[in-house]
């Protein structure tokens, strides 16, 4: 009988135990954690921003990565990095599988630079799925976005980019202090030059940036008022030394100072300097972005055709806003609709310092 008591008491002893383990789990309980679980938070899978540039491999978009990378990292996120191999046209169909890619895993966000239409339907697919989108750079292109407001299905919750007319307007404030001398000393019109380097809306806005702000500047001047005109070149950048040809259009035209609107033009117009000796002798530049020949040409001091400066974009603060802006949108605090990123001017006293603060770039 004592024996059936104690086996009975052992019983109750041991169903209780197991009916508290049940309830209570443990610290060290190796189950997973599901998505959205509002104790445990959502699971790293869950916490991922897709981030698709218009390209991938070059110092720029590598910057802009690294800007994004840290923003996601101080966030808790993770991100995806993805860019078609060139800004052709010809890569397109890659750059909307890679949007498509990312919405179908169901990312938290994303975070977008198009390089050209037809992404209206996909960024509807972000709107019914709740996915907020930043667009960076120059962004989605007006078409997709005027479809997207017809439909009041926008996903767009931020644009994050350089101010090209405000960068444009320091490069002007820059050059015409190198220029003003020479203007105003000038027998006949001094003619500067301006090579815009597409019809795209950033085309557009850095040659108006440049040509309004060196016109107040110039106008404001006795000395260099009614002493100089400024002449446009444009030309798509698609097309084999377009920039070439419109620097020869310029020089035909009397040109003493050329502004460039982009690294592409830098580039066609260094490597003619270089194949022509003599031919563009006595001209000044000045560039917008970087790259090497542009940091090479900054620093040659033999150089008859100078670069005395150019204005850089932020490229790695371009990155890292665009992804803060949609992290807030995620976790649904204060986003900003606008966020401009300055330029910097940079020129052969300070370009070692902006290369070490990553905002001049090699490559």
């Amino acid at each position: 009988m004592k024996f059936k008591k104690i086996l009975s008491l052992v019983i109750v002893i041991v169903l209780i135990v197991t009916a508290f383990s049940a309830c209570g789990g443990n610290d060290n309980d190796t189950g997973t954690t599901l998505s959205g679980n509002p104790d445990n938070g959502p699971t790293t899978a869950s916490k991922t921003i897709a981030v698709v540039a218009k390209g991938e491999s070059h110092a720029f978009w590598q910057a802009v990565k690294s800007g994004a990378e840290d923003a996601a990292k101080k966030y808790g996120y993770n991100i995806t990095f993805r860019g078609p191999a060139s800004e052709s046209s010809s890569d397109l169909p890659s750059q909307k599988e890679m949007v498509q890619t990312a919405l179908s895993n169901n990312v938290s966000g994303l975070v977008i630079a198009t390089i050209g239409e037809g992404f209206a339907d996909m960024l509807t697919q972000a709107y019914d799925k709740k996915i907020p989108v930043v667009q960076f750079d120059s962004g989605i292109w007006e078409a997709d976005i005027k479809t997207l407001d017809s439909q009041n299905k926008n996903p767009i919750i931020s644009t994050v980019a350089t101010s090209n007319k405000n960068a444009a307007a320091l490069n002007a404030e820059q050059f015409f202090k190198v220029l003003k001398e020479d203007i105003s000393n000038s027998d006949g019109t001094y003619i500067i030059g301006v090579i815009q380097h597409d019809e795209t809306q950033t085309g557009i806005d850095r040659a108006n940036g440049f040509i309004e702000k060196f016109t107040e500047l110039a106008d404001a001047d006795d000395s260099t008022k009614g002493k100089y005109k400024i002449e446009k070149e444009v030309k798509p950048g698609d097309s084999n030394n377009a920039y070439i040809d419109a620097l020869n259009a310029l020089v035909e035209k009397k040109c003493k100072a050329v502004f460039m609107s982009n690294e592409g033009v830098v580039k066609q117009v260094s490597d003619a300097i270089a194949a022509n000796a003599g031919k563009y002798d006595g001209i000044v530049f000045s560039g917008f972005d970087a790259g090497t020949k542009q940091i090479e040409w900054i620093k040659k001091t033999d150089s008859k055709s100078k670069l005395v400066g150019s204005v850089a974009q932020d490229s790695y603060n371009i990155g890292y806003n665009a992804v803060e802006q949609c992290v807030f949108a995620i976790e649904g605090k204060d986003v900003k609709k606008t966020v401009d990123i300055e330029g910097q001017w940079y020129d052969k006293e300070n370009i070692d310092k902006m290369i070490q603060d990553n905002i001049v770039y090699e490559g």
